[in-house]
C-alpha cells in the first residue's frame, strides 16, 4: 500500500482529511478517473472503521479502503486456535481436510464448509491466475470480530476463518470457513452470513489476470454503516 504523511492545522476529522487528499488527487492526471473510488471509499483509523466526524489525533494511521473484493493473506500465521476460533491469514496452500478435522469435537452434530476456489473464468474471460492483497492487520482484526459475533449470534460452538494471500492458480482455495455446531440449521446460517459478511467489510482485494489481460474486481459497496460517503458529508 502507498503511504504518505499528511499534516492538518489544529483539530480535525476524517471528513476534512479526506477532502484535503481529494483536492490534492484533483490535481493528478488521474483525477477524472478517480471520482468514482472517491464515492466508494471507507475509512479506518488505527484498523478500525471511522465515521467522516471521527476526530483524529496526531500519530493516529488512516486508511483509505475501497469496496473489498473477498480474498485471502500473508505469510507465516499459525493455524493453531486463537481463544476459541481458528482465525488465519495465510501465505500458503490452504489445508481444509486438516481445518475441518481440527473443528470437529464430540459436542458437533454437524460442521458446514465453506470452500472458496479460484475458477476458470470470470463473465467468460478466460483466468490464468488471481492475485490477493490486504490490509493485513486491520483483516485479521475484522476476522476475529466476525467470528465471535458468529457464535454469538448464531449460537454456534466454533469457527475456523483461514484467508490466503498471494497468487493463487485455478483449483486453489482462497478462503475457508467452517462452522461447527451442535445443529445443522445454526452451522449453515452462520457459514453463510460469514462468507457474506466477509467479502463486504474485512480489507482483502483480488487482481485477476485473464488470457486477454488484468484488473482489480470490482468490490461490492461497503454497509451503510461502514461507508464513509453515507456516515458522513465528505464532498
Amino acid at each position: 500500500m502507498a503511504e504518505e504523511t499528511v499534516e492538518l492545522s489544529g483539530s480535525a476529522t476524517v471528513g476534512e482529511l479526506v477532502r484535503v487528499l481529494r483536492e490534492r488527487s484533483s490535481k493528478t492526471p488521474m483525477a477524472s478517473g478517480l471520482e468514482n473510488v472517491w464515492q466508494g471509499l471507507a475509512v479506518a483509523v488505527n484498523r478500525e472503521y471511522a465515521s467522516a466526524d471521527a476526530m483524529l489525533h496526531e500519530g493516529d494511521e488512516v486508511a483509505l479502503l475501497p469496496p473489498v473484493s473477498g480474498g485471502c493473506s500473508a505469510q507465516g500465521e499459525s493455524l493453531a486456535p486463537l481463544a476459541t476460533n481458528m482465525i488465519a491469514i495465510v501465505g500458503e496452500p490452504i489445508g481444509a481436510e486438516v481445518i475441518v478435522r481440527a473443528v470437529k469435537a464430540g459436542s458437533d452434530g454437524a460442521v458446514c464448509v465453506f470452500d472458496g476456489i479460484v475458477r476458470d473464468n470470470t463473465r467468460g474471460r478466460r483466468t490464468l491466475y488471481l492475485d490477493y492483497e490486504a490490509y493485513r492487520e486491520m483483516a485479521l482484526a475484522q476476522m476475529h470480530r466476525l467470528a465471535d459475533e458468529a457464535v454469538a449470534k448464531f449460537g454456534v460452538r466454533e469457527v475456523a476463518l483461514v484467508h490466503r494471500l498471494g497468487r493463487l492458480q485455478v483449483g486453489e482455495t482462497s478462503v475457508l470457513i467452517a462452522v461447527a455446531s451442535a445443529h445443522r440449521a445454526a452451522a449453515f446460517d452462520a457459514c453463510r452470513w460469514l462468507i457474506d459478511t466477509l467479502k463486504k467489510t474485512v480489507p482483502i482485494w483480488k487482481r485477476e489476470t485473464f488470457a486477454d489481460g488484468a484488473v482489480w474486481a470490482d468490490g461490492e459497496p461497503f454497509p451503510e454503516e461502514i461507508g464513509l460517503a453515507s456516515r458522513g458529508d465528505v464532498r
